[in-house]
């Protein structure tokens, strides 16, 4: 495994960023590649068998670009894929998936009553499910959709009324039911933690997945010896099927930090198409 080797990272949009964020702070010298597939986003509400056939794209293109380790930053994604992409890519390289922090959470409750924030998707899946079945012994866990607030995100509403009202009557009743720990369920909903804190109290735990992602994919690194060396910071290059205007801002707004499309830099992504006819169109990168 080469050292200098990117690590991979994909989203249906921008909410993975939270965990390249997380990344960057434990692993600062390694490069990250991120996809935003902004196109096709939100998966939540789309067929599992296309979000399939997205995954396996963009994980092939990763492993195309020389990613070291791919990291499927999409609770969605790894629920309907995870096992796929690693059935597929596994031989290339790790794959790192993404679940949500349900045991992490029974540990910390004080009520015995906790709640998870999904997409559609996710809240319905097996995975979670099974996650719930294995870990929650007598705590009392409450699934929670929230159709329409990773769009929200992605539009870059992250607080003000439209968050708030859809947020409003599904986080009330949670508190009123003695919730006393909420985990976030996609990796969009840490843009609206905020909004989240603002209705349910400071007596409300969240609970989101990104630092134990970040610390498993040190880990595997480090088991196959694949750690950057040196001192120097890492660059993280973003890739996206949407508007990459967008992507970098709101990189910025989660990063704390611009991001800028190098002059000429495109990416050929075969299969990243949102039509069969361009298959082969150049997609834009950013890098900070």
């Amino acid at each position: 495994m080469n050292g200098h080797s990117p690590i991979g990272v994909f989203d249906s949009g921008i909410g993975g960023l939270s965990v390249a964020r997380e990344l960057r702070a434990l692993l600062p010298r390694e490069d990250i590649l991120y996809y935003a597939d902004s196109a096709f986003c939100p998966y939540g509400v789309r067929p599992e068998a296309e979000i399939e056939g997205r995954v396996l794209a963009i994980a092939g293109w990763l492993v195309g670009r020389g990613a070291k380790a791919i990291v499927v930053a999409c609770n969605t994604a790894s629920s309907v894929a995870l096992e796929a992409v690693r059935e597929r890519y596994g031989g290339f390289c790790p794959i790192v998936g993404l679940e949500p922090a349900v045991r992490p959470a029974v540990a910390m409750t004080q009520t015995g009553k906790i709640a998870v924030l999904a997409t559609p998707r996710t809240a319905a899946g097996e995975r979670l499910a099974r996650l719930v079945r294995l870990h929650a012994g007598a705590t009392r866990v409450t699934t929670v959709a929230a159709p329409g607030l990773a769009d929200l995100v992605e539009a870059g509403e992250t607080d003000g009324d439209a968050v708030l009202a859809l947020l409003d009557p599904l986080l009330r009743p949670l508190v009123a039911a003695g919730v006393d720990t909420l985990v976030l369920g996609c990796t969009h909903y840490p843009f609206v933690a905020g909004a989240i804190q603002s209705l349910i109290g400071p007596e409300v735990a969240i609970v989101e997945s990104g630092e134990a992602v970040a610390r498993r994919t040190r880990d595997v690194l480090a088991l196959r010896g694949g750690l950057r060396s040196g001192t120097g910071l890492g660059a993280l290059v973003l890739a996206t099927s949407g508007d990459d205007v967008g992507v970098r801002r709101m990189a910025f707004r989660l990063l704390g930090t611009p991001v800028v499309a190098p002059p000429g830099a495109t990416i050929q992504a075969p299969g990243m198409a949102t039509d069969a006819g361009t298959a082969n169109e150049a997609i834009p990168a950013a890098v900070c």
